[in-house]
């Protein structure tokens, strides 16, 4: 296991240092969902009750990026069982929904899904992921790992300066494309005084807190056959939607075996599609065949860049619900297929299509407990709130997954009733060539996920950068062709290099766009390295 970080890695400088702990940890994107977490750990939790305490929380916490409604990943290390588990709580499109339907009732916009509105609306996971993971692993109930977020929600919190921006940005868009009466409950349940919250202000989400509780006493039963899914039908039906209570009852996580690849010696570990993870475990294929020196080389940055290209490509034409793909998603993983497609890569920026493999838009959390378990959790409504529908008097803010099913039948992406999209978000898992933990890992923010996995795997494992300085890496971000942006801090005569190569750089002020991560690395001797996003109002809780 490489433990021996670049001491202090004055070339990479970070914002914070690393944190150490021995007992416990959790790393979140805000800090109430940390203590959230690190309260069940010191009730005798593990952490798996912490990150289910800690998902829950952020539901209230950060209802920007998630909620109650969204789906959810999760990668775990179960110490009592030397196994890593993966589940995948991502809900399909209701048996309503087709792309005949959605024409018909003219709700498609120019030919693609709608974003907003009860059409895109799809069967959410989080609750079910939550319920499971206890079930499985926890120590506490879930009505104890959940007490914290009720808490929350019920006496409040103030609002985080990251998190007041987030609303005032989606407050802005909302206010101008939301007009119908089926968006009520959103204004009435996140601008009760007609506008965002400010920094400092106190935040209140009593129907939350109901909500959760409900969940919490029922094991999320009250969400899938109880009153709560009733209300859910109801609305759906008053609204034009798709989503019935069945849909709701007929829904189960599914525990999935994840998806590796060795990449230099290191294990990494993604949930297999219907998730994007496999994008970056592609482009590591790829970059297995590829020498990566120096780190602030252009040819890094460059071989970096057009082997994500090359995975999102394969990507977008074969990941949607795995038991619709058109191949075994494994044989994109092949050793000789990463080879294959390395030989495609160039000095010069290059758009890629498909090629034919061998036959054969989010919050993130970690936690480590001192008994050797870990968990890297993922949950989303995707494009911030979600798809603006509330279901009045819940506080359930339901996700708009569904806006990325294609209405072309021939996409292997299109619209089914009962089948589950490609979905952007997605956890992370380090363990060592022989199979023992590193630890867990992730990056937010739609399809700059799989981009920041491999971008903080490569600072990992390529240039040895401790957990803080693997996150606090100046990014980049392909777009499309040849488009790329990158951050502030990004060397400008490494742009510069780039341009000259053939990418068409600019730079992106909007911090958020690069992705929010957390990382957690457990040395030999059981202490824990901890890493957090500097982007954003992310905390480590531990002890």
């Amino acid at each position: 296991m490489n433990t021996s970080f670049d001491p202090l890695a004055q070339k990479y400088p970070s914002q914070r240092f690393p944190i150490y702990a021995r007992g416990g940890m959790v790393n979140a994107s805000s800090p109430q969902a940390s203590a959230a977490g690190l309260d069940v750990l010191r009730q005798g939790g593990n952490a798996m009750d912490a990150a289910v305490a800690a998902a829950a929380a952020l539901t209230v916490v950060e209802p920007t990026a998630n909620g109650i409604g969204s789906d959810a990943f999760a990668l775990i290390w179960s110490a009592k069982d030397q196994k890593l588990y993966g589940l995948n709580s991502s809900g399909p499109a209701p048996m309503l929904a087709s792309i005949e339907k959605v024409t018909e009732d003219g709700k498609a916009v120019d030919g693609k899904m709608p974003v907003f509105g009860w059409a895109p609306v799809t069967v959410s996971g989080a609750p079910k992921a939550w319920a499971e993971i206890n079930a499985r692993f926890g120590r506490l109930s879930l009505k104890q790992d959940l007490a914290p977020a009720v808490r929350y929600a019920r006496e409040g919190y103030p609002c985080a300066p990251n998190l007041a921006q987030m609303w005032q940005r989606a407050f802005s868009r909302y206010s101008k494309t939301l007009n119908g009466p089926e968006f009520n409950a959103w204004y009435q349940t996140f601008t009760p005084n007609g506008r965002p919250y400010e920094a400092g202000e106190m935040i209140r989400l009593p129907d939350h807190a109901d909500t959760l509780e409900a969940i919490g006493e029922t094991d999320a039963a009250a969400f899938y056959t109880g009153e709560l899914a009733k209300k859910i039908d109801a609305e759906s039906r008053k609204f034009g939607g798709y989503l019935r209570y069945e849909d709701l009852a007929a829904f189960e996580a599914k525990w999935v075996e994840p998806i590796r690849v060795n990449y230099r010696g290191y294990q990494v570990c993604e949930i297999p599609p219907n998730g994007q993870g496999i994008v970056a475990l592609m482009a590591l294929n790829i970059l297995n065949n590829l020498a990566l020196t120096d780190k602030d080389s252009a040819e890094t940055a460059h071989r970096q860049l057009e082997a994500i290209k090359i995975a999102f490509a394969d990507a977008f034409h074969y990941v949607t619900d795995p038991e619709r793909m058109q191949i075994d998603y494994l044989t994109l993983l092949d050793p000789a297929y990463g080879a294959q497609r390395a030989k495609e890569i160039t000095d010069q920026a290059q758009t890629y299509t498909h090629a034919i493999p061998p036959k054969s838009g989010t919050v993130y959390m970690c936690c480590a407990d001192g008994d050797g378990n870990m968990v890297s959790y993922i949950q989303s409504n995707y494009m911030g709130f979600g798809s603006g529908i509330v279901i009045s008097g819940t506080g359930i803010a339901l996700q708009n997954r569904g806006s990325d099913f294609s209405l072309n039948p021939a996409d292997a992406n299109c619209l089914q009733p009962g089948k589950r999209t490609y979905h952007t978000i997605i956890p992370g898992f380090l363990l060592s060539g022989d199979g023992s933990p590193v630890g867990p890992f992730g990056v937010m923010g739609g399809y700059m996920q799989p981009q920041g996995h491999l971008q903080v795997v490569s600072n990992y494992v390529d240039f040895r950068m401790d957990p803080q300085q693997a996150l606090d890496a100046p990014r980049w971000q392909w777009m499309r062709d040849n488009r790329v942006t990158v951050e502030t801090r990004f060397d400008p005569h490494l742009a510069e290099a780039l341009q000259r190569r053939g990418h068409n750089i600019s730079v992106d002020l909007s911090t958020p766009s690069f992705g929010r991560g957390q990382m957690i690395v457990r040395l030999d001797n059981g202490v824990l390295v901890g890493g957090t996003e500097s982007r954003t109002d992310s905390n480590i809780a531990c002890f």
